[in-house]
């Protein structure tokens, strides 16, 4: 949710901080902040309200290599508020009373009330309303006498319930800093004769490509020489660094001016990666090695449960559908965030799938978890590798689709599409899925690509027609079956990075309340595929016209002007796969209206990309 960087090493750690925390903006942009340790002694702290781009300019110059005092060890931090407002003084890092101790934090303490007057009650004042203040008075308290870092911080988790990914900086230690991970991702950069530390390789690339993932209930001590890696009962830890192959490029705009407007470019290109290597036309089915699953143990399965959050849990309804439809298994998709609290009943004939762009979401992971403790077997699709739903599953599927900034999800929203498209047609080839509709689903995958070229080309008609619905107060959105999940995903988009209200039908219910709202003042998106239901959707379109409302139809062919006010053509696919590309001008037509409005597109309202926290 919030963004954490580190370095310790023989060079300025402000240059690092400062870049990291950029690249990290997308995670938590209220407040920021960094503190650094120097020669000469001492923790400076600089925070602000507000951007990087603040903080940076808000650093004094004393920070910085070519000054006295120069940083060889600092944490830096981005915020995305859950105790307390937005404000200097709540911004991270947070320092003890004496300040020694700085601590960057990313999670939430749940008994931080507890802890904040047992420790007042003990002398010590507060700056801030924030939990994550307790954690360095806690590490204070304990390294007060002379203790190693490690063991303070150590001691300090043993009196926190809750999720953390943690750094620590210690004035009178400066040759090392402590990170710790409890559901809240951690990761090491190892460089030369100097270790970096983040919450999301994206601030990491720049500098090293070999990586290290802390585990749940682990902790490092990181030195400029290198690392180790030990269990809150000081148990020592092994780990084999792994190789980033996400390019450096990946996290610049590249002309565009915005990374969403990138990204939705970006998506012929990560469909064929997605795609790569996993289509067998010989046998018309799909190559899935991650699953370590085989014939046998597929064919026992009997459901599938799709695990997702937000625009993860509309794409599970896409998969879910595919599922059903082309291997004939009941499929449903269910919000993560609410699965673990109704007591679920987990079957062993149950394949369960978790969705998450980040492979981090904490609601997703804790749903994981819950499903392996009861013993079920749980597959994840996840777009990050060595996240932490990756390592939790039994296999799974990568998506390949190279890194998302910006926080609405598109390009990885289509490759979690295709994805259950290859374990669906995966399925059904193993069931009853014959060779002539294997290979007619390969064709089809294949095409995929150009047709997104093809769609994308309408850009400008496209940002035209949102510019002119742009100013409505709200938008209603139907789709029919296939459509349905089309339409939940395109009002998501609207409503997070443009702010209008948006709300999602099944078409078929229109008539049976949200009928109410239309009017001249409420225009319709309407998802009309050229398939078995189009004379069903004509209809609705009639009963909403009949009412005065506006319609801007996403079709394969333009209804009759009557029917609609305006139409995005798009090209044809087979039945199966229309909806991910009727799906495509729904993600343009969100950007465009978010950019007539001046909305801040890559980084809008009370929004982070990575949400690991309850």
């Amino acid at each position: 949710m919030c963004g954490i960087v580190a370095y310790i090493g023989p060079k300025d750690a402000t240059t690092f901080l400062l870049e990291g925390l950029q690249r990290l903006e997308y995670r938590g942009y209220d407040s920021a902040g960094v503190a650094v340790t120097g020669k000469a002694g001492g923790v400076k702290v600089c925070k602000v309200k507000g951007r990087v781009a603040d903080l940076a300019a808000a650093v004094p110059a004393h920070f910085f290599s070519n000054q006295r005092g120069k940083g060889t060890a600092g944490i830096g931090h981005t915020r995305w508020a859950t105790h307390g407002v937005p404000s200097d003084a709540n911004a991270h890092p947070h320092v003890d009373n004496g300040g020694r101790i700085a601590v960057v934090h990313n999670g939430i303490i749940e008994n931080a009330d507890e802890l904040r007057a047992r420790l007042g009650a003990e002398g010590v004042t507060f700056s801030s309303e924030t939990d994550t203040e307790v954690l360095a008075h806690l590490v204070a308290a304990h390294a007060a006498d002379g203790t190693e870092l490690e063991d303070a911080v150590r001691a300090a988790l043993g009196h926190v319930v809750g999720t953390y990914g943690i750094a620590v900086l210690d004035s009178a230690q400066p040759d090392r800093i402590v990170v710790a991970r409890n559901g809240s991702p951690i990761v090491l950069g190892i460089g030369e004769k100097e270790m970096f530390v983040a919450s999301d390789v994206a601030a990491l690339v720049r500098y090293t490509r070999q990586v290290v993932h802390l585990e749940d209930g682990e902790l490092a001590t990181v030195r400029a020489d290198g690392f180790r890696t030990f269990t809150e009962d000081a148990r020592p830890t092994t780990h084999q660094p792994s190789t980033v192959d996400w390019e450096v490029a990946s996290y610049d705009t590249a002309g565009y001016e915005h990374f969403l407007l990138k990204e939705i470019h970006e998506q012929p290109a990560a469909v064929e990666r997605t795609l790569s290597g996993r289509l067998d036309e010989r046998f018309a089915t799909a190559h899935l090695g991650g699953l370590n699953l085989d014939a046998r143990e597929l064919r026992e399965i009997r459901r599938v449960k799709i695990l997702g959050c937000g625009s993860a849990y509309y794409a599970g309804e896409m998969g879910a559908q595919l599922i059903e439809e082309l291997a004939r298994i009941p499929a449903h998709s269910e919000p993560a965030s609410e699965f673990r609290y109704r007591n679920p009943v987990i079957e062993a004939d149950t394949l369960y799938v978790a969705v998450s762009q980040s492979g981090e979401t904490y609601d997703t992971l804790a749903a994981v978890q819950e499903i392996k403790r009861k013993g079920g077997r749980v597959l994840g699709v996840v777009n990050t590798v060595g996240s932490a739903i990756a390592r939790e599953c039994d296999g799974g599927i990568y998506l390949h689709a190279g890194p998302e900034i910006s926080v609405a999800s598109t390009k990885a929203f289509t490759s979690t599409v295709i994805a259950f498209a290859l374990l669906a047609l995966h399925f059904g080839r193993i069931h009853d899925l014959s060779p002539a509709d294997g290979r007619r689903i390969v064709g089809a995958l294949k095409a995929l690509p150009d047709q997104i070229r093809e769609i994308l080309g309408q850009e400008d008609l496209v940002a035209k027609l949102a510019a002119e619905y742009a100013d409505n107060a709200g938008m209603m959105f139907i789709g029919r079956v296939r459509g349905y999940p089309v339409a939940r995903e395109g009002a998501q988009k609207l409503k997070e990075i443009s702010y209008v209200h948006a709300e999602a039908y099944p078409a078929s219910e229109l008539k049976h309340g949200p009928l109410a709202l239309i009017s001249p003042e409420l225009p319709t998106v309407a998802l009309v595929p050229d398939d078995e239901l189009l004379d069903k959707n004509l209809t609705t379109l009639g009963e909403i016209k009949a009412r005065s409302g506006r319609i801007l139809a996403i079709a394969h062919r333009a209804p009759e002007a009557k029917l609609a006010d305006h139409c995005i053509v798009v090209p044809k696919s087979e039945p199966e796969l229309d909806p991910l590309l009727l799906n495509i001008p729904l993600q343009l037509l969100a950007y465009y209206a978010a950019v007539a409005l001046e909305r801040d597109v890559d980084k809008p309202r009370n929004l982070a990309k990575s949400v690991t926290v309850e």
